[in-house]
């Protein structure tokens, strides 16, 4: 005899399945109205002082005050980020570590061997912060006649091989950038690596090498005492402390965008209600014109962006950028 065969009635499994969803929207606000309930660990990929350091402190300190909970900023440097990136990704998913990514946190894993991570598959984004636009300089006595954009790629095409420039270091964001601008522009440059911003500029200063794809926060005290000359910014709009510099889209090359960014990350599985709650909080902080002037200061710009935009710049930039680096064999190893 064959024994009965036991299923469940359709109408009782769509009732079941709305029951959970509804449990589990009543547990995600209940997550979210006592979130948060003890202090906050905001890690920072780099060292204290940079633009990326600046940026967290300040957002910290804002949601200090507005969650009334301690925000701890923990600085954890080291392989462009990704030390502090696996330390963020070993977290609870509780939303109660927190991490400021910056562009070369988020292009590490290209350069480093074994990093550990992957961006857009490790975490969970909770907003954009800010901008950090990127300056093309050169030393005015080194390339006195160079005053352009233009006039620099004249220059590096009249003289193939002979032109160096330098950035923060191999596989920065500068390197990338430069890189992809010369296949754009269809001319060519030798890259010298320093190991940071600041030897790179202080070599370009004193004319060890001409020129150099800098971050604006650390080029704009030296562009503004004459010791670098500013050709091009890579934003797609000029910025504000650089009003008469054009942008490299201005300048013949339509559609050029290439801008280092920052925004907070949480561990991937993070609750969705405290995502929301976060990326509210970040967003009220970056519409407050004191907290602009602050992130200008610091050479950034505020730019809130919500969860889901954040994460589709994060796949964007990836495989923009990864192709990039594939293509030219770019390491930093």
């Amino acid at each position: 005899m064959t024994a009965p065969i036991s299923c469940t009635h359709p109408s009782r499994a769509r009732r079941a399945v709305l029951a959970l969803a509804a449990s589990l929207l009543v547990a995600g606000g209940a997550a979210a109205q006592s979130y948060p309930s003890q202090p906050i660990r905001l890690i920072v990929p780099f060292p204290p002082g940079g633009p990326t350091d600046v940026a967290s402190r300040l957002i910290g300190q804002q949601l200090e005050a507005r969650l009334r909970q301690p925000v701890i900023v923990e600085n954890r440097p080291g392989a462009s980020g990704s030390i502090a990136a696996n330390l963020l990704k070993r977290s609870p998913a509780d939303g109660y570590t927190l991490m400021m990514l910056a562009t070369p946190t988020l292009f590490a894993p290209f350069f480093y061997r074994n990093v550990g991570y992957e961006t857009p598959k490790d975490f969970q984004p909770v907003a954009t912060v800010y901008d950090l636009p990127i300056v093309v300089v050169t030393n005015p006595q080194k390339l006195p006649e160079v005053a352009s954009l233009k006039q620099l790629v004249d220059y590096a095409r009249a003289h193939p091989g002979e032109l160096n420039y330098t950035s923060s270091g191999a596989g920065s964001f500068g390197h990338m950038t430069m890189e992809r601008l010369q296949d754009v522009g269809d001319f060519r440059m030798q890259h010298v690596a320093y190991k940071g911003g600041v030897p790179a500029i202080t070599d370009t200063i004193g004319g060890q090498v001409p020129m150099m794809y800098a971050d604006l926060v650390a080029a704009l005290p030296h562009i503004q005492a004459g010791k670098l000359r500013a050709l091009a910014v890579g934003s797609p709009s000029r910025v504000s402390v650089l009003p008469d510099v054009p942008t490299i889209g201005e300048q013949g090359f339509d559609g050029f965008d290439a801008v280092s960014w920052g925004g907070l990350l949480a561990p991937r599985g993070t609750p969705g209600a405290v995502i929301e709650r976060l990326g509210r909080e970040v967003q009220a902080i970056l519409a407050d014109p004191a907290i602009q002037a602050k992130l200008i200061g610091a050479g950034t710009i505020a730019h809130y962006e919500p969860a889901d935009a954040m994460g589709r710049r994060i796949a964007d930039d990836y495989q923009k950028w990864g192709a990039l680096a594939r293509d030219k064999g770019m390491t930093a190893e």
